[in-house]
């Protein structure tokens, strides 16, 4: 089958590498534009274009291009951008989606269905449609969320996506064939920098999925204290206190503790919270916030 491919992030690889191993000519590559990465002024690909290169792919920065070529389907995985009507009217297109549609739809889903304690979550292919997420339901996969951190939930749903993907391209009937999504909508809305803030009114569960999408944060005193690893307990103390206990400390929430496993003061490396617990000296009356 003649395939165009649209996405940009890491997890959007494994189905590009997927479709041409499973012997599909991709025609064409549209991805994000370069951008700068880090602190430094140079411009660095997207994961996609730089897989896309290793395979000797066209690639092209905008949905443009797409009217330069000829293809039977398009293929979306976390493209970064609407596509509009008139380029679907031109050529149908699968998206591969993180979630159990009609639950999480839109930018974040994997982070979303963390921070909601969802127990699994799971991959859809989906037709295409100009509206966000709305499209029929060609296949879908479940998996277990567990303790899962998000990178590496993403992973997993990836790699299931990818080999998912493949399964409908090559089963002519499950491509022309689509179900209506069914259930109540939710909607993954854009992750900000407070999303990623723990504060002392959450529950020690809640704050336990917040460090699970790995850039949590509180501020200790006023530092601003990273919270690399750490697990949620029910011991009491009273909230936005420090609770410590031997060679371990945590923050305590609303109900619980939230024991700290590896942290990473401000101006620090991350470090086992046990290392900062010993050089920290904190006083009795150290307050996080």
């Amino acid at each position: 089958m003649r395939l165009v491919f649209l996405g940009t992030p890491a997890a959007a690889v494994p189905s590009l590498r997927a479709v041409v191993d499973a012997g599909h000519e991709v025609v064409l590559v549209v991805t994000r534009p370069d951008r700068r990465r880090g602190r430094g002024s140079t411009l660095s690909p997207s994961p996609v274009k730089e897989a896309a290169l290793e395979l000797g792919l066209p690639v092209a920065h905008s949905v443009k291009a797409l009217d330069e070529v000829s293809a039977d389907l398009g293929i979306v995985v976390a493209y970064g951008a609407m596509i509009k009507p008139e380029v679907l009217e031109r050529l149908p297109m699968l998206n591969v989606h993180f979630s159990l549609l009609p639950r999480w739809r839109g930018a974040a889903p994997v982070e979303r269905a963390i921070l909601a304690g969802d127990e699994e979550t799971g991959v859809g292919i989906m037709a295409l449609e100009a509206t966000l997420d709305t499209g029929p339901l060609h296949a879908e996969r479940r998996v277990t969320v567990g303790d899962k951190t998000a990178s590496a939930l993403t992973r997993e749903l990836a790699d299931v996506g990818a080999a998912l993907l493949v399964e409908v391209l090559a089963d002519s009937q499950a491509v022309a064939t689509a179900t209506p999504q069914v259930g109540e909508p939710t909607y993954a809305q854009k992750l900000d920098a407070e999303t990623f803030h723990l504060v002392p009114s959450m529950t020690a569960e809640e704050a336990a999925r917040v460090v699970r999408l790995e850039r949590a944060w509180c501020l200790l005193g006023e530092k601003r204290f990273r919270v690399v690893e750490a697990t949620a307990g029910s011991e009491g103390a009273p909230a936005g206190t420090v609770a410590r206990e031997g060679n371990r400390a945590g923050l305590a929430c609303r109900d619980g503790v939230l024991w700290l496993t590896s942290v990473q003061p401000e101006g620090s490396k991350a470090m086992a919270a046990s290392a900062w617990l010993a050089g920290a000296r904190l006083g009795d009356d150290v307050r996080w916030s």
